[in-house]
């Protein structure tokens, strides 16, 4: 059974940094297509980044330069450190599989207000 727990979310002013984790379990990150994703009030959910098995990394224009996508094989674990966070970043941020999207977690609630 997969299992996907995000963290690391939190109030933070604009201009401010995040990192979000993402613990799997029932699945190996590291042979999987992994995706970040948020979902903003009244908005559809959308795809932010992306690594791939291979470790190559894709980004939504509009988080490009200021997110990043990493992983870490020996925890099982997705990251996506959020740099120079601007209020439309305010969003509940998921984690999950692009190619076969698996059942969602709770997420993890970001908020960026002065």
């Amino acid at each position: 059974q997969v299992q996907l727990v995000e963290s690391g979310g939190g109030l933070v002013q604009p201009g401010g940094s995040l990192r979000l984790s993402c613990a799997a379990s029932g699945i190996i990150v590291s042979i999987y297509r992994m995706g970040w994703y948020r979902q903003a009030p009244g908005k559809q959910r959308e795809l932010v980044a992306v690594m791939t098995s291979g470790g190559s990394t894709n980004y939504a224009d509009s988080v490009k330069g200021r997110f990043t996508i990493s992983r870490d094989d020996a925890k099982n674990m997705v990251y996506l450190q959020m740099n120079s966070l601007k209020p439309e970043d305010t969003a509940v941020y998921f984690c999950n599989t692009p190619t076969f999207v698996r059942p969602w977690g709770q997420g993890t609630q970001v908020t960026v207000s002065s």
